[in-house]
């Protein structure tokens, strides 16, 4: 059915009162969940939330390994912007805290989901169109370090053959545009960075896992899979 069952203990029981004193009791859901709100995370989540089908998990998961990228010399990426939520996250997290000239660079149709392979896709051509190239430009904001690329993975990808990549989000849905991301951005990845696939244990999106899969079967970079739902690549060599 999709639900996970924990045993939470009843209202006023010596157990819930014991929990009631420690550090930070608000946050523990029943363990400690900071992407309910904790600290700074809180702010940048406000500003994801009406503009994002990321939930408040897979964007704390952002939010924490792009604040470890931001220590590397290299730009951020998104593929698959939809609306801008997770973009304005990201570009708020690079104007406050970078220390670097980091662009983030911004890739979609901006017009909705292209031709997708019903032998392996569940997405349908236009998925997503609710959205608009201007309305997510004003969106973001911060015109001074994003980079918008509108149209077509991999073509947009051009020209782009020296860039050097820290963190990138990958949440594209299906197998061709998760394949051709991977097959860009995995050789562009510094030493240290991350890329995280949005949907790669959705079960609407069975393509995106598959390209992962397919990609690193040989390769010494092994997908980390998340209870999100997300799966992290972390480039170590």
């Amino acid at each position: 059915m999709g639900y996970e069952i924990r045993r939470i203990p009843p209202p006023g029981s010596a157990q819930n009162s014991l929990f009631a004193t420690i550090p930070d009791a608000q946050f523990y859901n029943p363990l400690f969940s900071p992407w309910l709100g904790y600290k700074t995370f809180k702010r940048y989540l406000e500003l994801a939330r009406p503009y994002t089908l990321v939930s408040a998990d897979r964007c704390y998961v952002l939010y924490t390994l792009a604040s470890q990228a931001l220590s590397l010399h290299g730009d951020f990426w998104e593929c698959g912007v939809y609306r801008g939520g997770t973009a304005r996250l990201l570009a708020e997290l690079l104007a406050e805290r970078r220390a670097t000239s980091s662009k983030l660079h911004l890739f979609d149709t901006f017009e909705g989901m292209p031709d997708t392979n019903p032998e392996r896709d569940l997405h349908h051509h236009g998925d997503f169109a609710d959205t608009s190239l201007a309305a997510v430009q004003k969106r973001v904001g911060r015109k001074n370090l994003v980079v918008f690329h509108k149209g077509f993975i991999p073509d947009t990808f051009k020209g782009m053959e020296d860039v050097q990549i820290a963190f990138a989000h990958v949440d594209v849905d299906i197998y061709r545009s998760v394949w051709d991301c991977c097959a860009f951005i995995v050789p562009r990845l510094m030493r240290g960075g991350f890329i995280v696939f949005d949907d790669y244990g959705f079960p609407t999106c069975p393509g995106a896992r598959q390209a992962v899969d397919e990609f690193f079967r040989d390769r010494p970079e092994q997908p980390l899979v998340l209870p999100t739902g997300q799966a992290v690549i972390y480039a170590s060599g």
